[in-house]
């Protein structure tokens, strides 16, 4: 089992969703963040005074899935997620991390049946 971590722009949530659906991961947590990176954010002007902004809002996706379904999973955030054909900065990170145990606490159900 795998906890599978993606930080994407929020404009791609909905395309990403989709793109898992068809890949049948249809169970994910989804949190608003924010965070700075190599977009280094931007500067706008509030009531005439010239502010920075370098905190940019993303989307974070926290899903766990079953080894068969790794792969699948990271190809279908690539080609929701990215933009462009070649994508640009800001497009956001998968990370990928082992994960322990999972208990579905309706049931007491341990493991991969629990995912």
């Amino acid at each position: 089992m795998k906890l599978i971590i993606a930080i994407i722009q929020p404009s791609k949530l909905e395309a990403v969703k989709e793109s898992l659906s068809k890949v049948e991961v249809f169970r994910l947590t989804v949190t608003e963040v924010q965070g700075f990176g190599r977009q280094k954010g931007y500067t706008e002007v509030y009531r005439g005074t010239e502010t920075t902004v370098n905190l940019l809002r993303k989307i974070e996706l926290q899903i766990a899935v079953n080894d068969d379904f790794v792969e699948p999973t990271i190809a279908a955030i690539i080609e929701a997620g990215r933009t462009l054909p070649d994508g640009r900065i800001g497009d956001g990170k998968i990370f990928v991390l082992p994960l322990e145990d999972c208990i579905r606490i309706r049931t007491g159900e341990r493991g991969s049946e629990a995912i």
